[in-house]
């Protein structure tokens, strides 16, 4: 299992079309990559213009034809000037339960 966990801050008075972009873009994760195990998006109960990302692939292959797939190319397209900064992620591999 490869995962990621992606804290992104956005930009006051840009959050709705942000988050419309990243909802088309976690759907055509879930629905469209059989590599894609889980696309959670979370809100902080603080500070609600920060979302986190849990994602969970197959493994890094898998990862890599996310980042190249329509929907991705979409929405980094569309919120690369959204950000009020840099996206952090973490790099994750399971080890409970087992097996992932």
């Amino acid at each position: 299992m490869y995962g990621l966990i992606v804290t992104i801050n956005i930009k006051p008075g840009f959050k709705d079309q942000f988050m419309e972009a990243l909802m088309e873009d976690a759907r055509g994760s879930v629905n469209n990559e059989p590599g894609c195990l889980r696309f959670d998006v979370l809100e902080d109960s603080e500070e609600p213009n920060r979302i986190y990302l849990m994602e969970e692939y197959r493994d890094e292959a898998a990862f890599q034809a996310h980042t190249q797939q329509p929907h991705m190319t979409k929405w980094r397209d569309t919120v690369k000037d959204w950000f009020a900064a840099p996206t952090q992620v973490s790099r994750t591999s399971g080890i409970y339960p087992p097996g992932k």
